[in-house]
């Protein structure tokens, strides 16, 4: 029963570990190894319990010392042999599907070694502390503890059964890393085990063990600390898809193709002829940021879960300008970027926005894409005014008499559309701004002003 409660949590947190969408190898044992934050405390308190029946049946002392591991041992094969079903389990679904890279080994063995680690600490505690709620307590405490040590991001996280999550596909794993690991937990765990039957035996054969324990534990250890934290980025062979621009991802990630293509196709088409143009894209990951030959653009993807493409096309457009700190070129800049976006222009906080909005979308792509090739300059550097939305933005006068047989008199002269695109009737209105007047010629009014009878 213990064995089938630890393989279906371990399935259920190595599921949740896994990044969506990414077939390789490294992905599958770090979900492994990720899926012992659940199994480890419950594989702990399983051994607590089994550690309180017995010292209860046995008493305190134990004759030999193969008697003494004899059990815990046995205990220890439980979620060794569940964690192995949930290895076999995920290494099936990656056979199945185009998996990437390579599967090492020495992650699995260092996920093995840390359930001994949990065991050892849960028998030891429930023979010391023979109580009811020991294993509660072990399990609560284990995971606690190694919950701690893993987000320390200190030196100590080194030494808890993990690894650092999510899974960096461009960084890859350290196979010599997790041979030291796996020295410095099984060592930790022989001397908690060697330990414990040196006292309830009496035997100078499990001290003697226990000091051997010592010695590998702190080799493990010294040497898993000077392993250089930052792992050298591996060389990646990407997958590449040509229609109508290139775009190349992670092998892994290979199934996002196709989506990521129909999401940047619409960019591409709005942004050729400008400074921004490009042809091909390139998956990089988010630390890195080395030159790009000309026409290559980097985008960033982390996963392929629900609108991942979506989501990387909207920070490589947000990408092109910075942030403005004022709030009118802020607003300016938006609504550019929501047309490079696909996304409805915005109407802004400012009436002048509200006006430019409505200028910009009575233009046709083919005149805002000629319009962002002469102001890409001003869009990429925060410089864009209301000048370069057809015109001022309209002002709000206070009404004045009327003109006998003409129009009411302005207060100001009227907004002029852009010299650049003329639109039929004048330059469109923005939501919520005034209308433009127009205002007729001097002479026409004249000449309709009817004439008044002489008195």
């Amino acid at each position: 029963m213990a064995a089938a409660v630890l393989l279906v949590l371990g399935l259920a947190a190595a599921w949740s570990v896994l990044i969506p969408g990414v077939g390789a190898w490294e992905n599958t044992v770090v979900a492994m190894i990720g899926s012992l934050r659940l199994t480890g405390p419950v594989s702990a308190a399983f051994a607590a319990w089994v550690a309180v029946r017995r010292r209860r049946e046995s008493g305190r002392w134990l004759p030999t010392t193969w008697r003494a591991v004899r059990t815990p041992l046995a205990v220890a094969a439980v979620p060794a042999v569940a964690f192995a079903a949930t290895a076999l389990v995920l290494a099936v679904r990656t056979i199945l599907g185009e998996q990437s890279g390579r599967l090492p080994p020495s992650g699995l063995l260092m996920g093995m070694a840390g359930l001994a680690l949990y065991v050892a600490i849960g028998w030891v505690t429930g023979w010391l502390l023979p109580w009811t709620i020991t294993p509660v307590i072990a399990g609560l405490g284990c995971y606690g503890l190694f919950a701690w040590l893993a987000r320390s991001g200190t030196w100590a996280d080194r030494l808890a059964p993990a690894t650092r999550e999510p899974y960096d596909p461009f960084q890859g794993l350290s196979t010599a890393a997790f041979a030291d690991q796996t020295f410095w937990l099984l060592g930790i765990s022989a001397v908690l085990l060697l330990g414990w039957a040196a006292v309830v035996t009496r035997q100078s054969l499990a001290l003697a063990g226990a000091l051997l324990a010592v010695l590998a534990a702190a080799a493990g250890m010294a040497r898993l600390l000077n392993e250089p934290r930052t792992v050298t980025a591996q060389r990646v062979v990407y997958s590449c898809e040509e229609w109508p621009i290139m775009v190349c991802v992670h092998p892994g990630m290979r199934d996002g193709l196709p989506e990521l293509g129909s999401a940047f196709v619409r960019i591409a088409s709005r942004l050729a002829g400008t400074p921004g143009e490009f042809s091909r894209l390139e998956q990089r990951p988010r630390r890195e940021d080395a030159p790009l030959p000309p026409g290559s653009v980097p985008i960033h993807v982390d996963d392929l879960s629900s609108g991942f493409a979506d989501q990387a096309a909207a920070e490589f457009v947000e990408s092109l300008a910075p942030r403005c700190a004022g709030t009118t070129a802020q607003g300016y800049r938006d609504i550019v970027v929501a047309w490079l976006a696909g996304r409805p222009l915005p109407g802004g906080p400012l009436a002048e926005h509200q006006y430019a909005a409505a200028w910009f979308a009575g233009l046709t792509d083919t005149q805002r894409r000629d319009w962002l090739r002469t102001h890409y300059d001003r869009f990429a550097g925060c410089g864009l005014q209301s000048g370069d939305f057809g015109g001022q933005v309209p002002q709000v006068a206070q009404p004045a008499a009327p003109v006998p047989g003409g129009y009411p008199a302005s207060a100001g002269p009227a907004p002029q559309a852009s010299a650049l695109y003329g639109t039929p009737g004048g330059a469109p209105t923005a939501a919520g701004a005034p209308p433009l007047p127009r205002t007729a010629p001097a002479t026409s009014a004249r000449r309709s002003a009817p004439t008044m009878p002489d008195r």
